[in-house]
């Protein structure tokens, strides 16, 4: 037996030796390349994003009413995310991030991150296994009910999976008995996955027992100061759904378990919405059912304006806590006088998942998804023509564009496919790109064999569609913004 393995081993080391070279990095720092033999050099992985090398099972022949995945559909939201291969169920309430998604999610992780740090915030990480002796030091433990998800380790000591972490942050502050009055207002915040163990998840995204989302946790040094902290926090929630575009409404909120004495949510109108709302037509006014009588008509703001009711889907959720959970785990901070004072708290939240779901919910059609131009996993798609059509010579220009716009817009390096898949008309791939909705899709057709070549240009958002001269576009595309 040892002779017979001798002599295998000494053949793979012989392979090896024979195609192995030194690994060389490109100039963009993209990828790395080893050298292969010539028999394998066709299957070398090009700088160009392609279409046909995108990892994105989708099922975009089955949007139809009548296919299979339909009826497993509970909201738009999740039926288009699942036919464009965005997202990919795993078990009740938790689902498979597919590579455009994850990509999205950190573009709008980028987003937040900048709004955040813009007012003070600073980024850390807590444990998703939380010990039960601070949920059961802070009551919740029983308050949280089923929703918890509740484990035991080996020595069988009791742990949940945060939703939340109030309790976590808190102890972390009381445990810096240092801290001066000079250091406030401390703000701290995550972006990590949660859990809750929700009875019946449903509307993909929407509601899931996973998912992500950003806690952040404020420390102020008075009441006065944690309601400027608050009111900061809510400007930057504000200014961040304006950038993605998208019409928040700010209402008044029930604190639930979280506790404390006031509370927001940041609520995307929206028909497959489960909060319902009364918002006023005459002033600001706007607030959850849940705060108020759902048979009051009459404005408790303004006077003379009428209550109307709608849908919402809760995207973002804020809360001033006081000393509720500062008292309890005695976080305090060195006054000017160098004594001990209760720090007082707040805690905000933004569902990444859930804006991500809930923007193609409001923007998209019944059949193709918009997204936030910010958060688009990729720009811009450029098809080429079909294999063996009468423009196929229009194939090598496509081709150089893709390059050109790399290498004269920055910003859009990483940001351009090529739709390479030229055994399918452009039809057919126009209507693929319309369903993945791509901010803007340009066709090599005939135009660009003239003289002055022209691109088509179609601009999903709008439903706009040119014929622009390289410069032309590259003006349109200089335009566009990314994160």
């Amino acid at each position: 037996m040892e002779p017979v393995m001798h002599q295998v081993w000494q053949k793979v080391f012989q392979r090896l030796h024979r195609t192995s070279v030194l690994s060389r990095r490109s100039h963009s720092g993209c990828a790395e390349h080893a050298a292969v033999p010539a028999s394998t050099q066709s299957r070398q992985i090009k700088p160009t994003l392609l279409v046909s090398r995108l990892y994105q099972p989708s099922n975009l022949r089955d949007v139809g009413p009548d296919s299979r995945l339909q009826g497993e559909m509970t909201c738009k939201s999740q039926r288009l995310m699942q036919q464009a291969g965005l997202i990919h169920p795993s078990n009740p309430g938790c689902y498979y991030y597919l590579p455009a998604t994850v990509r999205s999610m950190e573009k709008l992780v980028r987003v937040i991150d900048q709004e955040m740090q813009g007012i003070g915030g600073q980024k850390l990480d807590m444990p998703s296994l939380c010990s039960a002796d601070l949920w059961k030091t802070s009551d919740r433990w029983d308050l949280m009910g089923k929703e918890l998800f509740r484990l035991k380790d080996r020595h069988g000591a009791d742990y949940c999976l945060g939703p939340t972490h109030e309790e976590a942050v808190t102890t972390l502050i009381a445990h810096q008995t240092t801290l001066s009055y000079k250091q406030l207002p401390l703000l701290l915040y995550q972006i990590t996955r949660k859990f809750r163990d929700e009875p019946k998840p449903k509307l993909g995204l929407l509601r899931g027992r996973e998912f992500y989302m950003k806690d952040m946790y404020s420390f102020d040094v008075s009441e006065e100061a944690a309601y400027q902290t608050y009111e900061s926090v809510c400007q930057a929630y504000t200014r961040l759904f304006a950038r993605l575009g998208l019409r928040c409404v700010q209402v008044q909120a029930d604190t639930g378990n979280i506790g404390g004495t006031l509370s927001h949510e940041f609520q995307l109108p929206a028909d497959i919405g489960e909060d319902r709302l009364l918002v006023c037509g005459n002033c600001s006014f706007s607030a959850n059912v849940e705060t108020m009588s759902s048979d009051r008509t009459d404005c408790p703001q303004c006077k003379t304006g009428t209550l109307v009711e709608s849908k919402g889907i809760e995207v973002g959720h804020t809360f001033y806590l006081g000393k509720k959970y500062s008292h309890i785990f005695n976080a305090t901070f060195t006054n000017a006088q160098n004594k001990p004072n209760i720090a007082e708290m707040g805690c905000f939240g933004l569902g990444v998942t859930r804006i991500l779901a809930a923007a193609i919910e409001v923007m998209s059609t019944e059949e193709a998804i918009r997204w936030p131009g910010l958060l688009a996993p990729y720009q811009v798609c450029v098809i080429l023509p079909k294999k063996g059509s009468k423009v196929d010579e229009a194939a090598g220009l496509a081709e150089e564009l893709v390059h050109t716009l790399g290498d004269t817009l920055p910003r859009l390096r990483g940001e351009v496919v090529l739709d390479d898949r030229t055994q399918m008309t452009v039809g057919r791939r126009l209507k693929d790109a319309s369903r993945l909705g791509y901010p803007y899709v340009i066709v090599a057709g005939q135009g660009a064999l003239e003289d002055t070549p022209r691109f088509e240009v179609i601009c999903q958002q709008t439903g706009e569609t040119m014929f622009l001269s390289k410069d032309g576009l590259l003006d349109l595309l200089g335009r566009v913004e990314t994160v």
